[in-house]
């Protein structure tokens, strides 16, 4: 992770609830990759999330595919039926969830048949009842977790992301990236808005605020 060796005091803010160091980002992530492997992620599963745009969807965007799984950013703008035909569509093994969703996937619990567990993402001082099959709440976890955690290596063109279309004829339909493919975009967006502070009007120092859900084609 080059912010955490180039600027590892440079700030993540998340509403007004949290801010953390790159530095911290670094050890969430590695304890997200062991409470990961604690409650059964194994490579080549799939790791859906539905939350708003939060340090938790930071961390997953890292924390999943380095540890070899597949993350499916769930569209939570998709009616019931559409959501439930991408998680069956995508086979998803287990599903990190806003509390605020609970509801959606109450509703359709019953036909989801490939969901091994949940985890609980709430920024409430308690946490909501629910039917399903509890992991537990994801700060709880992380918080019982190591934040050293030695990632293996892999084929670059392995699957890390999926997500789904909206907006055109017919079913969501599936698209994923490689690492491979992650990695050249990467270096395409540093390129583009990476630059010195001394070129161009957007820098490597400016500060940026996103707008666009996090499932919106890897927004």
């Amino acid at each position: 992770m080059s912010p955490v060796v180039n600027n590892p005091d440079q700030e993540i803010v998340y509403r007004d609830a949290l801010r953390f160091t790159y530095r911290d980002f670094r050890a969430r992530v590695h304890k997200l990759a062991n409470t990961l492997t604690k409650i059964g992620v194994r490579p080549g599963d799939t790791v859906a999330i539905m939350d708003w745009d939060s340090h938790r969807y930071l961390e997953c965007f890292f924390a999943v595919p380095m540890l070899g799984a597949v993350l499916h950013t769930v569209n939570v703008r998709l009616s019931p039926e559409q959501i439930i035909y991408t998680i069956d569509h995508a086979e998803d093994d287990f599903i990190l969830v806003n509390s605020e969703f609970l509801p959606i996937l109450e509703q359709i619990k019953g036909r989801i048949t490939t969901v091994k567990d949940f985890v609980i993402l709430n920024d409430e001082d308690s946490l909501p009842k629910s039917s399903l099959s509890i992991a537990g709440e994801y700060e709880g976890l992380l918080a019982e977790a190591s934040d050293s955690f030695e990632f293996a290596d892999f084929d670059e063109n392995t699957r890390a992301t999926t997500f789904y279309t909206t907006g055109t004829t017919g079913l969501p339909k599936g698209v994923y990236f490689s690492h491979r493919q992650l990695v050249l975009h990467t270096l395409g967006t540093i390129a583009a808005l990476g630059t010195a502070t001394d070129h161009g009007r957007f820098h490597q120092k400016d500060v940026y605020m996103p707008i666009t859900p996090m499932f919106h084609v890897h927004a």
